[in-house]
């Protein structure tokens, strides 16, 4: 989703929002370590993540999360099946290189089951993740130390721009659960849900629409309710700045033309989603490429109405 606007840089209290940040970066508590699967054969994080990449991407192929060679009905290629080759490669590319989506895995952030919404989703590659996850555990084929992926109820996408949309829908069209939809989440209402996230997107809104998208989130979760999202740190120096330019280089090819952002460093998010009610902590991110990238995981207290 890309969606430009003029504003000015944010005024937050970086200092107190500093002393106030709680920053993992190897939290034991969230880690998992090697054990076995429910099969009882040992699990490899390697090879789990790239069945995972397999089955998700094999969707915007074929539509329907399986890949089979039409003579034999073995995994492998088949020429004849509908989808896009680019959402396809583009799916592989985000699902592999980027460690956000093993680690929410990983890391057990996610609730156990619920409704989801998914803001600024593009061709909607977390839904298939997730989707791709569940199977995978039910299957037997899951570390035992690691929480189980979240049951998806359902999960309702919003994006900007159409192609993506069309590419989503055509490759969750079976999945009864998982709803795309055109829409500006500048704009759009959010319904009441249990865990939204917004990846790499915040800092396409000026610091007002930032502000107010925030705001909505927050009316959108209940007591318990969880908001996931992945920003650049402002302050993370060159590794900021790499990405910050890499992020403009693919905006630019994908078709978005070059967008203004307003980046924030991470303790001014933090504060932000704090001034809201949420308990939020902040996670770093480790592997993959070398940009600024963190996580916040922001929780709506019980004890709140």
């Amino acid at each position: 989703m890309r969606h430009p606007d003029q504003g000015l840089a944010s005024g937050h209290d970086r200092g107190s929002a500093s002393a106030a940040s709680q920053e993992i970066h190897d939290d034991a508590g969230l880690k998992a370590k090697s054990g076995t699967t429910r099969s009882g054969a040992k699990p490899d994080q390697h090879t789990l993540h790239r069945a995972l990449v397999d089955a998700a991407s094999a969707r915007y192929l074929t539509g329907t999360g399986e890949f089979r060679n039409q003579r034999d009905g073995r995994s492998g290629h088949n020429n004849h099946v509908k989808g896009s080759r680019f959402a396809y490669h583009f799916a592989r590319g985000k699902l592999g290189i980027d460690p956000l989506f093993i680690d929410l895995l990983r890391l057990g952030v996610l609730p156990a089951q619920g409704r989801f919404l998914d803001l600024g989703c593009g061709q909607a590659v977390f839904a298939a993740w997730l989707l791709a996850a569940r199977q995978a555990y039910e299957a037997g084929n899951w570390p035992a130390c690691w929480a189980p992926p979240p049951v998806v109820h359902s999960l309702h996408g919003l994006e900007l721009m159409p192609r993506d949309v069309a590419r989503a829908q055509a490759a969750l069209a079976d999945e009864p659960r998982v709803r795309i939809e055109l829409g500006d989440i500048c704009q759009a209402a959010f319904e009441s849900v249990d865990v939204i996230t917004i990846f790499d997107v915040l800092h396409y809104f000026g610091p007002a629409a930032q502000d107010d998208v925030l705001r909505r989130i927050r009316a959108a979760l209940p007591p318990g309710g969880l908001f996931v999202a992945r920003v650049g740190d402002a302050s993370g120096g060159l590794r900021f700045s790499l990405s910050r330019w890499v992020d403009q280089i693919v905006t630019f090819v994908r078709g978005h033309g070059f967008s203004s952002m307003y980046c924030r460093p991470v303790d001014d998010w933090a504060q932000s989603l704090r001034a809201l009610g949420f308990d939020v902590r902040i996670i770093r991110t480790e592997g993959g490429p070398p940009f600024a990238n963190t996580m916040l995981i922001a929780r709506v207290p019980m004890e709140h109405a």
